[in-house]
C-alpha cells in the first residue's frame, strides 16, 4: 500500500487563478492546469526569495518534494509563455494555514493580504480548505 501524502501547506490562494492571451481559447489543447500547491512553491521561491530547505518547511513537505513540484511549476509556466496558452491554477493536494502566522516564514502570515481566492472548490474529494469566511470583512468592497 503506497504511502499517502502530505497536505502541503498553503499560505493563501492567488488573487487570480486565470492567466494567459486575451484572444486564446480556453479549450484543453489551449490550456495549462497548475495546482496551488505548484503555484505556492513558485510564489515562495522564485518571488519571495526562500531557498528550496526553506519553502520545504514552510509547506511541511521534504526538499525533494518541493524540488519535483517546483520544476513540474517551471515547465507549466514555461508552456504557457512559450506556447501562448492560458495558464489556470486550481486544484492540488493542500491545506490553507490558519492564518495566525505560525509557521509562515519570513515576515509572519501572508495570508491577511492575499485575495480570497478561487469562487469554486478545487476538485479535490479530501480538500481542507473549505473556510475562508475570515477574509470576506475585509474584501467586501472589492468585489470578490
Amino acid at each position: 500500500m503506497p504511502r499517502p501524502r502530505k497536505w502541503r501547506r498553503v499560505c493563501c490562494l492567488p488573487d487570480s487563478n486565470r492567466f494567459g492571451p486575451l484572444d486564446s481559447p480556453t479549450d484543453a489543447v489551449n490550456t495549462v492546469n497548475m495546482t496551488v500547491d505548484e503555484y505556492e512553491t513558485i510564489r515562495l521561491i522564485d518571488l519571495d526569495g526562500f531557498t528550496q530547505e526553506e519553502c520545504a518547511n514552510q509547506m511541511n513537505i521534504s526538499r525533494t518534494t518541493v524540488q519535483g513540484i517546483y520544476d513540474e511549476a517551471r515547465k507549466k509556466l514555461a508552456e504557457s509563455l512559450v506556447n501562448g496558452k492560458v495558464l489556470w491554477i486550481e486544484g492540488g493536494e493542500y491545506q490553507l494555514c490558519d492564518g495566525s502566522g505560525n509557521g509562515c516564514g519570513r515576515g509572519g502570515c501572508r495570508r491577511h493580504r492575499c485575495g480570497r481566492g478561487f469562487t469554486e472548490e478545487p476538485e479535490t474529494e479530501n480538500n481542507l480548505n473549505a473556510n475562508r469566511t475570515e477574509d470576506s470583512d475585509e474584501n467586501s468592497d472589492t468585489g470578490r
